[in-house]
């Protein structure tokens, strides 16, 4: 409802906002009803495909069969997923803040439900059967990317007031690695997506689609590209940055004393924000709803009329939830440390790097004259050896610094400062009383063993001599 509020303001103040490509000026408070429903009922629906596709797809991976026994070919095995989690017992932990316990998985949801307020599904079209036009598009406003960045990190206090809330340790800890998590990884998205603004000059999601009209943005700025793929993957909490939840380390992160409906909507915004920022990078880099090329190019872009657009945008949307698929399917959760160091010592360089080289460039063009073709070239190359620097510096052996001798020299107690702290790099624990016991026990099987085999063996001789 706030997205519609939002809409029916930028309407009621201008027929037409400067600024950006798409004309609401038709539209009234019933058409902005009808879009607001029929977008939470594409991304409701959307989640229950995505849960099948997700299950076929990394089946196939696997060599297992996946969902088939629940409708042709097991379509209905997420609506009877949805079901049974309707009908568990929903169970309220004692010693939970109730208040927030209950408000953290609304807050997840209602911010993942804003963000296509924003997302242009095409161009305007007509509706059937009459000759009223609207654009395939909620609302539109000249800061529409900044309030996208808002609302996905709005999403994130859900994660960290349920881990807090839950008054137990796994789900605050995986609450804490989520604030990280976001910090660090937003950072990064975010530096990625200045590029796009800076090469179209606007920030508004219709302009910018309409500024894609001759190349898609990921060619010119694949480096930002990429940087955004990584990031998405990791703002949304997917293999292999799953941190929060990790199962094998936190039991299931900040989720872990939710059940039922409570955790049916974390798992329902956590889909929905994988189509959210699937949805962000088709707008911002993949040319929106504009048909690829050669189609594009056909009857003076026939296909990039009418309904047709709405096509492009749901395959370009349905081929980067492929991508989320592929990459939990094929690799593995990180370490922690390697995580945060992915994040602030090679994404936010190279993003900061690659801002300054297409700031630059877009400040000569504007304001002066150079060869542009060998602009490029030179800015490729301090690029690339930017990046080749960075993975240098990060494979490069190290002298061992003299604290670290020092600290392995030194025996570690993890509970010196009262409660249990891991080892860092050089620090080796003690052997536990278990293993020191078990040590102890086999040491001492193998001594008598090594006795028992020592000692003569006189029986035989004895029977023999009898025997003779």
């Amino acid at each position: 409802m706030g997205a519609l509020a939002l809409a029916a303001t930028v309407a009621t103040e201008t027929p037409a906002v400067p600024g950006i490509a798409a004309d609401f000026s038709n539209d009234n408070i019933w058409v902005y009803l009808v879009k607001a429903v029929l977008i939470i009922v594409f991304l409701l629906t959307s989640v229950l495909m995505a849960l099948w596709f997700e299950r076929r797809l990394v089946a196939r991976m696997q060599v297992r069969i996946g969902p088939n026994v629940h409708g042709p070919l097991g379509l209905l095995q997420a609506v009877a997923d949805a079901m049974k989690l309707l009908m568990k017992e929903d169970i309220t932990v004692k010693m939970a803040d109730k208040v927030v316990y209950i408000l953290a998985p609304m807050i997840s949801v209602f911010s993942s439900l804003l963000i296509y307020a924003v997302i242009p599904f095409g161009p305007e079209v007509r509706i059937p059967f009459t000759d009223f036009t609207t654009p395939a598009q909620l609302t539109d406003f000249p800061v529409a990317v900044l309030y996208i960045l808002a609302c996905a990190a709005l999403g994130v206090y859900g994660i960290v007031l349920g881990g807090w809330s839950s008054g137990s340790t796994y789900p605050l800890l995986g609450g804490v690695r989520s604030t990280a998590q976001i910090i660090s990884y937003e950072l990064a998205m975010g530096l990625s997506l200045v590029s796009v603004f800076l090469l179209a000059g606007s920030m508004s999601t219709s302009e910018i689609v309409n500024q894609q009209e001759r190349f898609w943005y990921a060619l010119p700025l694949l480096p930002a590209f990429i940087l955004y793929v990584i990031s998405m993957i990791g703002e949304t909490n997917r293999l292999p940055f799953d941190l929060p939840e990790a199962e094998g380390e936190l039991v299931s992160g900040y989720m872990t004393e939710y059940s039922s409906m409570k955790f049916a909507w974390f798992f329902l915004a956590e889909y929905i924000n994988m189509l959210n920022v699937s949805a962000v990078a088709t707008t911002l880099f993949f040319g929106g709803w504009r048909a690829p090329w050669p189609l594009s190019a056909i009857n003076d872009g026939m296909f990039n009329q009418g309904w047709w657009p709405i096509l492009w945008f749901l395959a370009k949307v349905w081929f980067f939830m492929f991508i989320f698929v592929w990459v939990r399917g094929t690799l593995l959760r990180f370490r922690y440390d390697q995580f945060m160091k992915l994040g602030w010592k090679i994404l936010i360089p190279v993003a900061l790097t690659w801002l300054v080289i297409v700031a630059i460039y877009q400040g000569v063009v504007e304001f002066g004259e150079i060869d542009r073709q060998f602009f490029i070239y030179a800015s490729l190359a301090l690029f690339v050896i930017a990046i080749l620097g960075l993975v240098v510096s990060s494979f490069a052996t190290k002298a061992e610094p003299e604290v670290a001798k020092k600290t392995e020299a030194e025996p570690f107690d993890a509970f010196a400062g009262g409660f249990p702290v891991p080892p860092l790099p050089g620090q080796q624990l003690p052997p536990s009383p278990r293993a020191a016991r078990r040590a102890a026990a086999a040491a001492t099987a193998a001594t008598a063993v090594l006795e028992v085999e020592a000692e003569p063996d006189t029986t035989t001789k004895t029977e023999g001599t009898s025997g003779d």
